[in-house]
């Protein structure tokens, strides 16, 4: 089924004139762009979707160090995209006008990713799985908490870090009106689940559920 359009996120970079209807990703819709959205439209080396499909079949497209098979698998904010022929890599991140823009980033870049953790489990043996923000489930022995986020390796499928969501860190805002703002910030009120953000200069309150820690 395909997608009106006019009903496309406006975080997708993409004319809102043209024909009528563009490609449904596979899940994720106001989370991210499927990858015949990005190669085409974004990084525009592809003039369709007759050559995308060709693309992924002679596998010349990694997401996350992945082959990609379906021109609608959805690339999620911060995933890794290479492409293999002219070994160059990138990775999707916001704009600040908020919309989906993808930026070029060295080869060892790559090979990590930045992810919220939305749930925390505890399973049998006392093992710590946390549940992250881009489907993935990991097990780990860090100590992290919900809200915070974790670097992942994504050759060992490892998390290597954690980043609490704390006063004083960076987070970038990747849903509601400031979405695609970076801040600092400056108080946390667990309780209203708000945080007070210092955004150029200028103090925003944000929810929780709204912002990652990128550092």
């Amino acid at each position: 089924m395909h997608l009106k359009r006019q009903n496309t996120p406006k975080s997708w970079p993409i004319y809102r004139k043209g024909t009528k209807y563009v490609i449904r990703p596979h899940f994720n819709l106001k989370k991210g762009v499927p990858i015949l959205v990005l190669l085409r439209d974004m990084l525009k080396i592809a003039e369709n979707r007759k050559e995308v499909k060709k693309a992924l079949h002679n596998k010349y497209i990694l997401l996350n160090n992945r082959v990609v098979k379906d021109e609608k698998n959805s690339v999620l904010l911060f995933d890794k995209i290479t492409i293999v022929p002219s070994k160059k890599h990138y990775e999707l991140t916001f704009s600040k006008f908020g919309k989906f823009e993808i930026a070029e980033i060295k080869e060892n870049e790559s090979n990590q990713k930045i992810i919220k953790i939305i749930n925390k489990k505890i399973l049998k043996g006392k093992k710590k799985q946390l549940n992250l923000s881009d489907g993935r489930n990991s097990l780990s022995d860090l100590e992290c908490n919900v809200n915070d986020s974790v670097i992942l390796d994504l050759k060992q499928n490892k998390i290597t870090k954690c980043l609490p969501l704390k006063e004083k860190v960076n987070v970038i805002v990747f849903a509601g009106k400031h979405t695609g703002k970076t801040g600092i910030i400056n108080k946390i009120d667990r309780e209203k689940k708000m945080a007070e953000l210092d955004i150029n200069k200028s103090k925003v309150n944000v929810l929780i559920k709204q912002m990652m820690v990128i550092n």
